[in-house]
């Protein structure tokens, strides 16, 4: 049986749920997997599954680059509250996104839900090409939220299960990142569409928000192909299904299955089960690894206050502060973008190297100190709308890597039972708090017109992100280049 067909017998009956549960196998499944080398196989699922951040770097990119447009807009006229309201909505919508569907994907399957919530995130983003006035625009950009959120917990941890332990630090580091691939696209959409000499001022914004949806359509026929989670498969009652995957992977990277090796790789014995009880769960996450909790929730609220109040309200500082006009936002939103892609791409193996301590106090230690000076530059007029850019070209270099490691932290810390869900809870905890705050305060703290009120900002998401370097260097984990089980044994592990 070929890795295609293998695949799609994952829809179909499993070894009966209700006989599997309480029957316990051994498996060097996890061994397999980690002993693969880079193969085609890993590329593909990368760019099926990991196209999931450049839609999101698109989505976010558009409604910053778009704010001017939407308040020239003669049909809308959104004022800059309207548009924090609206960037919060959306933000708001991710969180429950992802509490949602990360229930849902630790609970049903990765590839169910991974189908599932790119079909909400198609529908959604074209419709917010049809938004009539404030209500419409926010409800719209709410549900292509939790479309986005829902995609991260389904799509973390299938990445994390399918690729080999000693690439998992860099190849996550470099998805997450990817978001700024979309950021680019979206700034040279915004660059030609809010052209008033190419478009009508109302029309460029609505068909920027199909573009997103256009991408999702390929990436639906794309992801036709990926398996579920072998680890998945084996913990809930479908061993065969799982080794059936695994042969077919082992087929496609080298050549032939390691029937022949199975007995050299370590395995485990684990207890199948249906479900993991959410009692279990809490007990888990805030029990047993309160610590990892700790680390992973005060990443997840820095990063997420940082980047979401800077970037989000990125155009309205262009526009308002430095009188950039609204069509010429995209070209300051390129070398910023680049910046952010850059970081994860050449800081990202040394995450594998020296170790995820010592680089997640670096990246967010250095990132909090440059955003506090640079937004004391800003306070006092110093810099220009160029400087600016520069200024946050630099900052980002190294805070795109600690955001990309928050997710890699709470994705790899957690037993497999509970990994879309912890995934979901401290990126909605973490969001909740950071992310739909401070869109909301920064657009406040813009429409005051004083610089030093939104260096007061500045300075808020500085302090969280040096509190959050401290946190990470006194508990942080040392998981570079470890198996997820060597990292936190299944909860249905018998050893």
């Amino acid at each position: 049986m070929d890795l295609q067909q293998s695949a799609a017998l994952n829809d179909g009956p499993a070894v009966s749920a209700a006989a599997a549960t309480d029957r316990i196998v051994e498996t060097s499944i996890p061994a397999r997997l980690d002993a693969l080398p880079w193969s085609g196989f890993h590329t593909r699922v990368v760019l099926a599954l990991g196209i999931t951040w450049i839609l999101d770097g698109l989505e976010v990119t558009l409604a910053g680059a778009l704010s001017g447009a939407l308040k020239q807009s003669p049909t809308l006229r959104f004022s800059n509250l309207d548009l924090g309201v609206a960037n919060s909505a959306y933000l708001a919508g991710a969180v429950l996104g992802a509490l949602g569907f990360g229930w849902l994907t630790d609970r049903i399957g990765r590839k169910k839900l991974f189908f599932i919530t790119l079909a909400l995130y198609l529908s959604a983003t074209a419709a917010t090409a049809l938004s009539w006035n404030i209500a419409s625009y926010a409800l719209f950009r709410f549900l292509t939220g939790a479309g986005i959120g829902g995609e991260y917990t389904a799509i973390n941890s299938t990445i994390q299960e399918l690729v080999p332990a000693r690439y998992r630090g860099w190849t996550d580091l470099v998805i997450n990142g990817s978001f700024w691939i979309g950021a680019a696209m979206g700034a040279v959409a915004a660059i030609v569409l809010l052209d008033p000499a190419v478009i009508g001022p109302d029309l460029g914004w609505r068909l920027a928000y199909l573009i997103g949806a256009t991408i999702g359509l390929v990436v639906l026929l794309m992801r036709m192909w990926i398996p579920e989670s072998p680890r998945w498969l084996m913990i809930h009652g479908r061993p065969d299904h799982a080794h059936e995957i695994v042969d077919g992977i082992e087929r496609s990277v080298i050549g032939h299955d390691q029937e022949a090796s199975r007995e050299s790789f370590p395995k485990l014995r684990l207890k199948m089960r249906d479900h993991t009880p959410i009692s279990e769960v809490a007990q888990t996450l805030f029990g047993t690894y309160r610590q990892r909790a700790l680390v992973g929730l005060m990443l997840m609220v820095a990063q997420a206050f940082f980047y979401n109040a800077i970037f989000f309200t990125f155009a309205l500082v262009l526009t308002d502060f430095y009188d950039i006009r609204a069509d010429h936002v995209g070209w300051y939103l390129l070398p910023f973008a680049a910046g952010n892609f850059l970081g994860p791409l050449l800081l990202g193996r040394l995450f594998d190297t020296l170790g995820r301590r010592a680089m997640i106090m670096f990246t967010y230690g250095v990132s909090g100190l440059l955003l506090a000076v640079s937004g004391y530059l800003f306070s006092i007029g110093a810099l220009s709308a160029q400087g600016q850019t520069i200024a946050w070209m630099v900052i980002f270099f190294f805070a795109s890597p600690a955001a990309s490691a928050a997710y890699l932290t709470v994705s790899e810390t957690f037993p497999l039972e509970v990994r879309a869900l912890a995934i979901a809870v401290f990126y909605a905890v973490g969001t909740g708090i950071g992310g739909v705050i401070g869109p909301a305060l920064f657009g406040a703290l813009i429409d005051t017109g004083s610089r030093n009120s939104v260096f007061a900002g500045y300075l808020l998401g500085a302090f969280l992100m040096i509190a959050a370097a401290i946190v990470a260097w006194r508990y942080a984990i040392s998981a570079e280049r470890k198996s997820l089980e060597q990292i936190a044994r299944p909860l249905a592990s018998m050893e």
